[in-house]
């Protein structure tokens, strides 16, 4: 199954572990999934902590390219096709970062691990 992980998904299987959930911890040591981390995350990661809102051990650079490294992640470039799949989905949600990332899955055919409940509010598959 292929795994797209929120972007505080993946910043807690790197840094917070004890955050996961054991349904989401479950599924992302599953050897049968295959996990990505989407560029829209890394975007989203550069610009929280340029504005003070997201604190690293490190630079977003070298957090993000030694987790896709330890955990085995894919990196998934943004789609023209994804960015044109918001123009399909309902205003559930504002933030837009989420909403690339659930159109991105929607387009990639991938479950999301993700706690937030407003992105549930989409018929994107959830894992949390």
């Amino acid at each position: 199954m292929k795994l797209l992980l929120d972007t505080c998904t993946f910043l807690w299987m790197v840094g917070r572990e004890e955050q996961l959930s054991p349904s989401a911890r479950e599924a992302l040591e599953d050897g049968d999934n295959t996990l990505f981390l989407s560029q829209i995350s890394s975007w989203e990661i550069q610009i929280k902590f340029q504005q003070g809102k997201l604190r690293l051990t490190d630079t977003p650079e070298k957090i993000i390219e030694e987790g896709l490294r330890l955990h085995g992640i894919h990196y998934e470039t943004l789609a023209d096709d994804t960015i044109w799949h918001l123009g399909k989905l309902p205003a559930h949600h504002k933030d837009p970062f989420d909403r690339l990332l659930i159109a991105s899955a929607l387009c990639q055919g991938m479950k999301m691990v993700t706690p937030d409940p407003e992105i549930a509010k989409y018929p994107v598959p959830i894992i949390w």
